[in-house]
């Protein structure tokens, strides 16, 4: 008896976008439901049209199950060793544990041995502890903590971590203690 699997691939097409709108509804920016989807319309359009992309939706049993973005990237700007990047990997939560993450990383491992590169490379929510050990059950280590705030945040804790002279670095503060160390040496001058 031969099993047959009822995971199947494709790639996305523009139909795809609002079956994906929900999937990744975490991932997009914060706007309305329609621009989200017309985003999405367009990573499925420039997914197609390029050859370092690859856009795969994974159906069971006939139905949209998951899907992850596929893309050749570099380790890192600095370090430009080639990679395949496993963008968005996404399941349907009521479809998880189904065959449906493990084909898509497949497909994405395919994709990289087609190309001759020699690394695949994903992203996971850190709060995220089944995706963290899927991953970690396929080897894929940690190699850095990736990490997000909004400008204004990051502007408003910069600022008040400022010190509270703020001349030329550290030279102010010296500064401050020349000048008290020669109003104490007056000091003591004055009233000997």
């Amino acid at each position: 008896m031969v099993s047959r699997s009822l995971v199947s691939l494709r790639e996305a097409e523009s139909a795809d976008a609002l079956f994906l709108a929900e999937l990744w509804v975490d991932g997009l920016r914060r706007c309305d439901h329609q621009d989200q989807v017309a985003d999405l319309e367009q990573v499925i359009k420039a997914a197609a049209a390029s050859s370092e992309q690859r856009l795969v939706i994974a159906e069971y049993d006939g139905q949209p199950a998951g899907a992850v973005l596929l893309r050749v990237s570099t380790v890192t700007p600095l370090n430009l060793e080639p990679t395949v990047q496993l963008l968005s990997l996404q399941v349907v939560s009521t479809l998880r544990r189904h065959g449906v993450g493990r084909t898509l990383m497949e497909c994405g491992v395919t994709f990289a041995e087609e190309l001759g590169i020699v690394h695949v490379s994903t992203a996971v929510t850190s709060s995220s502890r089944d995706s963290n050990r899927f991953m970690a059950r396929l080897a894929l280590g940690q190699h850095a903590t990736f990490r997000i705030a909004p400008t204004a945040a990051v502007r408003a804790r910069l600022t008040a971590q400022r010190p509270a002279l703020s001349t030329a670095s550290d030279g102010g503060r010296q500064l401050t203690r020349v000048l008290a160390a020669r109003r104490s040496m007056r000091r003591s001058q004055a009233t000997n």
